[in-house]
This record gives structure tokens, sequence and C-alpha cells, in this order.
């Protein structure tokens, strides 16, 4: 079978040669095929550049198609080009609806009902990133099952007929751990990330080819008849590529030809880079896009993240971006032009064990999508916007045959304007004014638009879509008890570290932490000592001292003697957990041990790889009779993660081995460093579930081994007084959760349950009550 792959692999060169050859690129132009429509006006658009990715007439692509479909056995095959007005797929532009689904951020068995509810609203297209760092969790070694299990889920998208944008980046950013690059990665000798670097440029190539290859292999693009019609190559560059000069400009032209190099039959894009070289198509991302236009006149205006909602992070507000903006958006974004819009999130998902980057990313990756968290349909969101894809589809023959004629209908209103011989007419009403309503006359006859809206007039006619009215009532979502009890609680205390205990590190100095654990656990323990002579006076009725602490991790725990003394913790504003703490000292020597905690990993930024974390000091000891002392330069001895974890207490095959108390869980209840475990059964019915681990304070969770991710019961701190759909959006406009935990409820996949004795594991840092955690289920009132 090697000649058909070798003959295949030199037709998708032959087909690359012909994108972007310029002797080509006329012939391309000149043999347009009637049979879509595309009119000379729209072509050369008033004389501009040919188009090296413009479509092919059917004769010269006719051979070259059936050959390739003949050798591969395939019953769909065709090519996917480009021209100023759209995306031509199978010789046709189209305007494409499509929606970001991450497929680590469900699990398989929830797959197939996330794409569906996709296409039944209005989607054309599923957009995913690939993320490097849990594909290859160390060199050469790769993961590609379970949740991880990329073709899976691209042959899901294929099998509901809809098609696949396939972001290999490999840097996603995504608010995931490390931007979705592997933290080993950090520690090639040589290495700059995302600049004209070479250890950096053959790693990152040998991941892209490995993806292409995988998909090449399962003939799974769209010019083998599979379903991927884009894929993206880096990811918003542009503010790394002026910060890193002539360097920059390097590696984006290398990162764009070795991507397009692989001939993989589909147009590249770079999202956010405005010098994307031919024939790879720059886009924008963004809450509004209809500013936006590509780099050459010959390229498609595409919106690859039109972002739904936001993130949220710990102690800050849960963030909302109402319907009739993101609507208004859309609507503006296609009457200028566009043609595709991709919305991030469609389905944001879950960030499960400890891949939420950041740092301070909550689990919950929510983004008040369309489809929430847990699968559920999100009202009015979801169906207002199948409304406005119904509407802009059924003028999509008007909009792709003419460019728009703005007209002015008053001081904030205006109608854009499709209108040929073939395609007919389409128009779009706005009235940008934030407050009022307006009533304009178009074409002799009245119509009322309300403030910061657009209607859409399918005929120039019939208004089919207004973005600020909506019909949909808005979902009612409750968590309520399932009665699965939480039985058979035991305890296990972690140990503070102490010196007396093997030290895989000792040191002069306080050294960084990610350079210790390589991101092997959340935790690492820095101890030292100090000696307190007997006629110092604080053991003597004096004055407590404090110790002081600087420190880059995102939380530090300060134990003296094996007692907690005092906890700090950052924020995304200020990452550092600083401290000054009073603490007890008794004579002779005492033992300081501090634990530093990551909340995931930095996601972006200029060389992120280099950003420091942990206690980097001073630590100084205020308020002893001889003046403070300098603890930073003592001898501290390091360990790596938590007793726990390297005895693997959440695994249900590890539960046997480890002696467990029963004990009261009142008498647990606010002690620090306590691992938790307890059985339930699974409820009954189809609902989502979720864990409240409002009780507690803070640390990670697991059941049956599955970790769920970091939990935290921060309360939310911002300005929650209202939320206007009209004038620009930013998330401080519709802020919710204030003076709540910003995240309560934690999903739990019912696939990951067994009927019975379902195993939950709870690590707490810092005390919390346990008998108050509950399974519930997210229930939709009123379905």
């Amino acid at each position: 079978m090697r000649p058909a792959k070798d003959g295949f692999e030199r037709l998708l060169f032959l087909m690359n040669k012909t994108y972007t050859g310029s002797t080509a690129s006329s012939t391309w132009h000149n043999l347009l095929d009637d049979d879509i429509h595309i009119e000379a006006s729209s072509r050369h658009r008033g004389g501009k550049e040919p188009n090296p990715m413009a479509a092919t007439s059917a004769p010269k692509w006719f051979l070259p198609c059936v050959l390739l479909c003949a050798t591969l056995s395939l019953t769909h095959c065709g090519d996917v080009t480009y021209d100023g007005k759209a995306l031509i797929i199978n010789g046709q532009r189209r305007i494409l609806f499509s929606g970001s689904i991450h497929y680590p951020r469900s699990t398989p068995q929830m797959w197939e009902g996330l794409v569906q509810k996709a296409k039944e609203g209005g989607l054309d297209v599923v957009d995913t990133y690939v993320f490097w760092n849990v594909h290859e969790p160390s060199p050469g070694n790769y993961n590609f099952e379970g949740q991880y299990d990329l073709v899976r889920f691209v042959r899901t998208v294929q099998k509901a007929g809809l098609y696949v944008h396939l972001r290999i980046g490999p840097y996603v950013c995504a608010e995931w751990n490390f931007g979705g690059l592997p933290v080993w990665l950090k520690f090639f000798r040589g290495i700059s990330f995302r600049t004209d670097n070479e250890p950096f440029k053959s790693a990152m190539q040998k991941f892209t080819q490995k993806i292409v290859q995988m998909m090449k292999s399962e003939n799974l693009f769209h010019s083998q008849g599979g379903p991927i019609i884009l894929s993206q190559i880096e990811n918003e560059y542009e503010p790394e590529r002026k910060a890193f000069g002539a360097a920059g400009n390097a590696y984006m032209n290398w990162a764009a030809k070795m991507a397009v190099g692989m001939g993989t039959g589909v147009p590249w894009v770079m999202c956010k880079e405005d010098d994307a070289p031919d024939p790879v198509i720059n886009t924008c991302n963004g809450f509004y896009c209809d500013y936006f236009s590509p780099n050459r006149p010959y390229k498609p205006t595409l919106w690859t993240e039109a972002w739904s909602g936001w993130f949220t992070d710990f102690g800050s507000p849960v963030y909302q971006r109402p319907v009739e903006d993101l609507a208004f958006a859309v609507a503006r974004f296609i009457q200028k032009g566009g043609s595709l819009v991709n919305y991030y999130m469609y389905h944001g998902g879950t960030n499960f064990g400890r891949t939420s980057g950041g740092p301070f990313i909550t689990t919950s990756y929510d983004y008040d999508a369309p489809i929430d968290e847990y699968g559920l349909i999100r009202q009015p969101k979801y169906g207002h916007l199948k409304e406005l894809h119904d509407a802009i589809k059924g003028c999509e023959r008007a909009i792709l045959n003419a460019d728009p004629v703005v007209q002015s209908l008053g001081n904030y209103e205006q109608a854009h304007v499709f209108s040929s011989n073939s395609g007919g007419c389409a128009a779009f009403l706005s009235n940008y004014h934030t407050n009022s309503d307006a009533r304009v006359t178009f074409r002799g006859r009245h119509y009322d638009l309300p403030p910061w809206s657009i209607s859409i007039l399918s005929n120039c006619i019939d208004v089919v879509f207004n973005t600020a009215k909506v019909q949909h009532q808005t979902t009612q979502v409750q968590m309520l008890s399932t009665k699965a009890g939480l039985h058979s609680w035991e305890t296990f205390n972690e140990e503070v570290y102490s010196l007396n205990e093997d030290s895989t590190i000792t040191a002069t100095g306080l050294l960084e932490q990610l350079n210790i654990t390589r991101d092997a656990s959340d935790y690492l323990w820095y101890t030292t000592s100090v000696h307190i002579s007997s006629s110092e006076s604080i053991l003597r009725g004096g004055k407590r001292p404090v110790l002081k602490v600087q420190s880059t991790g995102h939380a530090t725990h300060v134990f003296v003697n094996g007692h907690l003394s005092g906890s700090a913790f950052g924020t995304r504003e200020k990452r550092r957990s600083d401290l000054a703490v009073d603490i007890d000292l008794r004579g002779g020597t005492n033992q300081i041990s501090l634990l530093s905690a990551t909340v995931g990993l930095q996601n972006i930024g200029s060389h992120f790889e280099t950003w420091s974390t942990g206690i980097l000091g001073p630590v100084t000891l205020v308020g002893l009779d001889q003046g403070n002392k300098d603890l930073s330069w003592q001898k501290w001895s390091y360990k790596i993660g938590l007793k726990g974890e390297s005895m693997t207490l959440y695994s249900p095959s590890s539960i046997q081995s480890v002696d467990w108390t029963r004990e009261s869980l009142v008498s647990a209840k606010q002690q620090p460093l306590t691992w938790y475990k307890a059985y339930f059964n699974a409820p009954e019915g189809d609902e989502p579930l979720a864990l409240d681990m409002g009780s507690m304070g803070k640390g990670q969770v697991w059941v049956n081994g599955q970790s769920l991710g970091r939990y935290w019961s921060v309360r939310a701190n911002g300005d929650c007084s209202g939320c206007s759909y009209s004038g620009t959006f930013r998330p401080i406009k519709c802020q919710f959760r204030c003076g709540h935990p910003t995240q309560q409820w934690y999903h739990v996949p019912r696939s990951w349950l067994r009927p019975a004795n379902n195993l939950l594991v709870v690590f707490e840092e810092i005390g919390g009550d346990a008998s108050r955690i509950t399974l519930v289920k997210r229930v939709v009132i009123g379905e």
C-alpha cells in the first residue's frame, strides 16, 4: 500500500503548488465554475490582485479528485479553496457558522450529544484546538486514549455531517496549563519559545507533523473525503511577533511555510496575525470583528473566535455576555462581508485534573456558552443564535454574490444592502444608539429598530430576525440533591515535611519551583531550621517575631514546628502570595516549612516559559533580639509533592494499602493537610451530576481515581449591580455571584461512575467541613 500513499502525498504536493504558484494563479482565476455564480465584478473587486487559492473549474479539478478518491476508496472528495468573499467548498462559496468544543474538556460519552446539539443549533463546523501537553506527556511518549482520542472526536463530528476546523497550534493559550505546551519542553538546552529558535522549531514541527500525519492516515482532511476544511498554525502571534522583532517575523514566516508544506489540501489560518504570509489566511479574534479586514483582498474575512462569554478565575465574579449583544456582533460582522463565525466557546466544558492555566483559572470552563459546562442547552443564547443562523443562511446567496452597499438612514442608523441579479437581495438595518429606539425608512417602508440592534431583511422587504428581540425564555437551572449519601468517611493526615526525612534536593538558597517539580505536582515543600537562644526575649513573654515571605507562588502555607501559622493567596491581578505572619518559636531548633502551591501555570505572554513561580524570597524573620534574620540563603531542603500523592491515595487500587483513620468528621473539621475518602452509589436518572464543595477550603478532588480538578471556595469580588446588553461589551459589564464562591459545583461525569461503591477522595489544604459535601444533579426547571 505504500505506493498509493506516496501517490496521494505527491498529489497533495501538486495541489499545494497549484494553490501557491504565481504562474498558476491566473489559471485558477480564469477557470471558475459558472455553477457557483461567482461574478466577474466580485471576483476581481475593482482590479484587485488575483487569488492564489481561488476555486478551480470542474475540468481542471475533476481528474485529480477522481484519482484521489479512487485511490482511497472514498465516497466524498473535494477541494477547499477561497476567494475574497468566502471559503469555497466543493466549488461552492459558503457562509459558515462554527463552534469551539474542546475534546479534553468533556468526555467521549458526551461528544455525540454535544455535536448533535451544535448541528441542531445551526452550526456547520466544530472547531477544536489540539493540546500538545496531554498528547505528549513526556518526549516521544504519546497519549491519544479516552478523552484525548482526537481521531474519535473528529470522526464523531464527521458522523454528524459537520466540518472540522483543526487548530493545531501547537501553542493554544486557551486558559490551558502552560498554553498547551509541554513543561518538559522548557528544559531543552538553548530553547526559547515561539521565536526563531531551532530547538523550539524542531520540536514544534515534529508534533505538528505527528498530528497532520495522523489525520492523513485516517483520511480526515477534506481533500481526502474527510471533515477537516481548515487548519491553524500558531495562535494569536502578533503581540509576540512585535515583541521579538526580526526573530518573530522569521519564526512566523517559517511556521507558515512549514504548515503549508505538509500538503493537507486545505487552507491554513493564523488568528490575530495581521502579517500572515500567503497563502495563509489571517483571521480575527475578539468580542467584535466588524472592523477587521484580511491582509490581502483575495482572502476571505473569517472570525475564528467570537467570544460568547468569558473565562472565570478563582476570586473573580462569573461573567456573562447577553445574547442580544453577541447576535448584534455577528450580524455586524456578516453585514461587513464576513463569511465564517466561530463561537469561542460553543461548549466550554471542564478543566479536569490539573489542566487549567492562567494561573487561577477555575475548573469550570463554562464560558457562558450556548451549551453549558454539563452539556445542557443554555437559553435564550442557544435558541436566539439558532434563529440568527437560519436568518443569515436564508440570505446566503445574496450576501455571497455582492458586496454591501452602505446607506445612511439617520445619525445612528445604516443599511447594508446586498443585491445582484444572480443572488437576489438582502439587507441589514442597524441602530447603533445604545439607549433609543429608531424608526427608519428603507425603500419606502418603515422599520422599528430597538437600541443596539440589527434587523435582517431576507428579500430587502421582510424582517426575519432582529438581534435584540429574543423569543426564548431564560433557562432556569437548579442544583438539587440526589439523595445519594456519602458514607464510610475516613481520613488520612498529610505530614508536614520534616528535615528528618529523606530529601531529594538540598541547596543553599531558595530555588524556583517549576525547575524542581517539572509540574509533576502543584506542591513543593521548602524547609529550613532556625536556632533560638534560651536568652531570647520572645521566650519570656516578648512580642512574637514575624516571618515575612515573598513568593511568586500562587499560594503559600507557613508551618512552624508542624503547625499551620498562616497562609497567603495570589489573585489574577496580583499573582504573588506574599505574607507576614506572627509565629511561635521555642528555645533551640525550630523547623520552618513553607508549602508553595501553583494554581495552573502561565498560558500567555512573551517568553512565559521563563516566568518564575515558587518562593524566591527574601524570607526574613523580624523581631529577634539581634535584629532581623534573613533566611533566604540558609540551607533549604526540598520535597516535591505530597505524601498522599506519592502513595496515590486517590486511586481505588491503593485504598487497601493505606492506614486510613475512621473518625468523626467534626474532629477533622478545619484541619489543614487532610485527605478524606468516602463512598457513594450512582443516583438514578440521566441528569448531569456535580459535587457541592462549598463547605471546603482549597484542594483537589477525585472520583474513582479520576481527577475532577482543583477546588477553591474563595468568594467572588466584583460589582454585580447590573447588566445591559446595549453598548460595547466588556466582561466587567455583566458580573454575577459576587459574595459567593466563584465556583461551588464540580462536574462529575456519569460515565466515570459505577452503579455502586464509587470512591470519592478529597485533599484539603487549609481546612473545611467534609460532612457537608453533597452530590447534586443539574436540573432545568420547567422541562
